[in-house]
């Protein structure tokens, strides 16, 4: 009789994943399981939640279809080059309202049906610029926002290529300039007082 085994790789992955399951973290604080990488970030402060709820009442107030808005919902993602899949908390996730996705879901849910994610960057930017937007892609996310603090400028990453793990189109734009997001949102985002 044939065993099958994990390469070694795979099971340090697999024990570092269940391990990242039972952690207990400070209140605020979140934690993330990133590309086979336990990520935890310290809760964020004044410009981070004043461009959050900045973006977020625009989405309520304008978008084409009503939208569900959580700040702290996670997502469980499919595996890129690892073993096991990512567990992530984008700073934003929007869902259309009629398919109520946040009240029936465990606290991390599939990505289907998630209209966009949000990134604000902040102690650590390159994270929200490469391993994070090649998540969102591989996971098929149609769009996701990221507003870049550091570069002052904010960009729309849409048609995700899941084989690539990347998305095809990107639009940036500086603060200050009116960013158009596109259906199922269809209004341009003002970015006016973001820095």
């Amino acid at each position: 009789m044939a065993t099958h085994t994990h390469a070694p790789e795979c099971a340090d992955e697999q024990a570092l994943l269940d391990g990242f399951h039972k952690l207990h973290t400070p209140e605020g604080y979140r934690a993330e399981f990133i590309e086979g990488e336990i990520v935890v970030s310290p809760p964020p402060f004044g410009k981070h939640e004043k461009i959050f709820s900045r973006i977020t009442r625009q989405v309520i107030q304008k978008a084409a279809v009503e939208m569900d808005v959580s700040g702290v919902k996670g997502l469980e993602l499919a595996r890129g080059n690892h073993c096991t899949k990512n567990y992530v908390i984008p700073d934003g996730v929007f869902a259309p309202l009629e398919l109520d996705l946040f009240e029936v879901g465990p606290s991390w849910m599939p990505s289907a049906g998630v209209a966009m994610v949000l990134e604000i960057t902040s102690s650590n930017p390159d994270r929200d610029r490469g391993v994070k937007r090649h998540c969102y892609a591989k996971a098929g996310i149609p769009l996701y926002l990221l507003v870049d603090r550091a570069d002052q400028q904010t960009t729309l990453f849409s048609e995700p290529d899941v084989g690539r793990e990347d998305y095809q189109a990107d639009v940036r734009f500086p603060f200050g300039k009116p960013l158009l997001l596109p259906a199922p949102f269809d209004f341009s985002l003002d970015t006016s007082d973001f820095s």
